[in-house]
């Protein structure tokens, strides 16, 4: 089991290359969802400094908080509400450039400025969502979605 992280400098892509074997060296062998959560979380913000990163799974027809690592946070978002409720609605990645102009945005710190949202599949069911904020606006592009996505797909696939 890998309990260290090494923080990479350089281009978003090659800190996202070396994340990648040490998140999957983290949750190897780790079938605890909410583990792995946790791990995940805080590799994510530990690397990239992210003004929030965690996850939000579904509960009763809602999203209910996580793991995460940032300040508080919403407990409970409705389907098809916000950008992680829209994400969970249409099962696709949502990448929002300035969360202002997102209608319907709940903002559960009004110092969070832009947000990519990652659904997370198990057996072909919407289960959760990766959120990941930033408190500058236009942080999150294609190599964050690729990536992350990545991330997700390490995650054992049943829970």
């Amino acid at each position: 089991m890998a309990e260290d992280l090494t923080i990479h400098k350089g281009t978003k892509e090659e800190q996202y290359q070396s994340l990648l074997p040490q998140i999957k060296g983290l949750i190897t062998g780790e079938d605890n969802l909410i583990a792995n959560l946790a791990n995940i979380a805080a590799a994510l913000k530990e690397q990239f400094n992210f003004f929030w990163v965690g996850f939000y799974l579904v509960e009763n027809k809602q999203l209910v908080l996580g793991p995460f690592q940032g300040p508080v946070a919403c407990t409970r978002i409705a389907y098809d509400r916000g950008v992680c409720g829209t994400a969970w609605a249409k099962e696709e990645t949502i990448i929002v450039p300035n969360v202002d102009e997102f209608p319907g945005h709940i903002a559960c710190s009004s110092l969070s400025k832009s947000e990519i949202v990652i659904p997370i599949f198990q057996a072909g069911k919407c289960i959760g969502i990766l959120d990941v904020d930033s408190d500058q606006l236009d942080a999150f592009d294609q190599v964050d979605a690729k990536y992350l996505q990545e991330v997700l797909n390490y995650l054992p696939k049943s829970v």
